[in-house]
Parts: structure tokens; C-alpha cells; sequence
């Protein structure tokens, strides 16, 4: 069965930096099952997985914007370290900001005592990723996860909607 939109994918990777760090490997855990066409993985790697089946395995070079997009210096901003009051914020932690665009995650990247530097970029955009993806397994989406747009487990999804 080829991967079309809409089929739940199960793949194993490993993503690493253009110099060949490794930043994440899905290999010493369960693989990675998703919706494909939900938007849940990023877009290079969607768009690359139409049409291969079960047993592929291939490489991918991806540029940032079909990655995790490019940096944006407008998204790192100093705040005043009273929006914190009464927790206890260290350089490294993440937030859920809520923004005049909505909810975004922020990362701490700095702190004084006045202020707080957060980042709302996500710490890969910038950067060109190399991949590799093994696709184990394809299979429908059924009516449900295809409604709920996400993969549901044997038994549900565990939330109601």
C-alpha cells in the first residue's frame, strides 16, 4: 500500500544537523505513527513520504522553510521578569505564551534580575536537517482518526472531543 493522505504512517528516524550531529532518533523507542496530510509531521517530510510503502527506507535533505521555517528576530523579546512572578524560570525551560496570534511555546535564553529573553522560534528553524526514514508500517486511517485528525491507539484515542 502506497502512502496517500489520510493513511496512518508508522516510520523510524533519525534527524541530524548538515554537519551530521544527531539531534533525535525515534530507533531505541517506538517508531513514530501519525495522520498523514494532518500537518502533525513538517512539510518536507509529509510531501517526501507520498507514495512510498511499507519497507522504505530513504535519506532526505531538508532546507529550513521545509523544515522547521527560518529564524525570526521579531520572536525573541525581552520581558520584564515580573510577567514570571511567584516561579521559579531558569535559561533552557518553555512556556506556552499566549500572543495576539495566539497560544506559541517560548524558550528562556536569557534572564536578569529586570528581565526575562524568550524565543518563540522553534530551536530548529534556521537550520538545514539531514533525515533518515524507515516507513514500517501504512495502513487506512480509520473514520474516526480521519475525523479527529490524529492516530488513535487500540481502543480509542484516551480523550473525548
Amino acid at each position: 500500500m502506497q502512502i496517500e493522505k489520510d493513511h496512518v504512517v508508522t516510520l523510524h528516524y533519525t534527524v541530524k544537523t548538515s554537519d551530521g550531529d544527531v539531534i533525535d532518533s525515534s530507533r531505541e523507542a517506538e517508531p513514530l505513527a501519525f495522520l498523514q496530510g494532518s500537518h502533525f509531521m513538517i512539510e518536507g517530510i509529509e510531501e517526501a513520504l507520498f507514495g512510498k510503502k511499507k519497507g522504505d527506507i530513504f535519506a532526505l535533505d531538508l532546507d529550513p522553510d521545509k523544515a522547521y521555517g527560518q529564524r525570526h528576530d521579531d520572536l525573541v523579546q525581552e520581558v520584564p521578569s515580573a510577567m514570571f512572578e511567584g516561579m521559579d524560570v531558569e535559561v533552557g525551560m518553555s512556556f506556552r505564551a499566549t500572543t495576539d496570534d495566539g497560544e506559541q511555546s517560548v524558550i528562556i535564553i536569557d534572564k536578569t534580575d529586570d528581565t526575562v529573553t524568550v524565543d518563540g522560534n522553534h530551536p530548529l528553524s534556521g537550520m538545514s536537517l539531514a533525515f533518515n526514514i524507515e516507513v514500517v508500517d501504512v495502513r487506512e486511517a480509520t473514520e474516526d482518526e480521519i475525523a479527529h485528525g490524529h492516530v488513535h491507539a487500540d481502543g480509542g484515542c484516551g480523550h473525548s472531543h
